[in-house]
C-alpha cells in the first residue's frame, strides 16, 4: 500500500492501525466469496433492538449494470478513481423501526457500524475499501428505485490495493500523504465538556 501506517501505538490492531481509505485499486477482480464474507461480516454488526436497518446495493464491474450506475451517481471527483474499483456499493438506511414505524435515530449510527464491520473484513482479505459521502442521494434513489423512506448513506469501492503512480497526478500526493488523527486529549472528555478525561 502507498500510505504510511498510523502510528497509533502497540496495542491498536493491525487491522484497524493498517486500515486506510486509498483511491488507487489494482486491475484484479474481487473474488466473489470474498464480496460475499465482507457482506457477512457486515451482518454480524451490532444495532439498536437488534433492528439491522442496512441494506447495501452491490455491483462487479463487467457483470451487468449495477456497477456503471453506481458510479454514476458519484460526485466527478469521486468518479475519477472509483471506476477502477472492481466492486462498487451503496449503503442505505431504514430510518424507522419495522414494528409501529417509530423514529430509529440510531439507524444511521448501526448502518455505519456494519460499514466499519465490511471495511475491517476487507482489510483481513487482503483488500481495501473506501467509503464516500460525495454521491447524488436524489440519483441513487432514481436510479435503484429505493424508497423515499430511506437514506442513502455512503458510497464504498472495494478491491485490491494498487499503486499512487496509477492514480491521476493531482491525486498522487494524497495517496502518499501520512494518516493523521486528532489527540485523544481532544475529544476524550471527563466531568465536564471540553475538559480532557484523566483515563488520557
Amino acid at each position: 500500500m502507498s500510505q504510511q501506517r498510523l502510528d497509533a501505538g502497540p496495542h491498536i490492531h493491525s487491522l484497524i492501525a493498517d486500515r486506510w481509505s486509498p483511491r488507487a485499486f489494482a486491475d484484479r477482480a474481487v473474488e466473489p466469496a470474498k464480496v460475499r464474507t465482507c457482506l457477512e461480516a457486515a451482518r454480524w454488526a451490532p444495532s439498536c433492538y437488534n433492528e439491522q436497518p442496512w441494506y447495501v446495493i452491490v455491483g462487479r464491474r463487467g457483470e451487468g449494470e449495477t456497477h456503471p450506475r453506481l458510479l454514476d451517481c458519484l460526485v466527478q471527483q469521486n468518479q475519477r478513481w472509483a471506476g477502477a474499483a472492481p466492486v462498487l456499493m451503496l449503503t442505505v438506511a431504514k430510518p424507522a423501526f419495522d414494528s409501529g414505524g417509530r423514529a430509529n435515530r440510531h439507524a444511521q449510527h448501526d448502518v455505519g457500524l456494519a460499514t466499519m464491520n465490511l471495511m475491517l473484513q476487507a482489510q483481513a482479505l487482503g483488500l481495501t475499501a473506501h467509503a464516500m459521502a460525495g454521491f447524488s442521494r436524489k440519483k441513487a434513489h432514481e436510479v435503484f428505485g429505493v424508497p423515499e423512506d430511506h437514506e442513502p448513506m455512503a458510497a464504498i469501492a472495494l478491491g485490491y490495493p494498487g499503486e499512487a503512480d496509477s492514480l491521476p497526478e493531482d491525486l498522487q500526493e494524497g495517496e502518499r500523504a501520512p494518516r493523521e488523527r486528532k489527540a485523544p486529549a481532544d475529544w476524550v472528555f471527563g466531568e465536564t465538556w471540553g475538559e480532557t478525561a484523566e483515563v488520557v
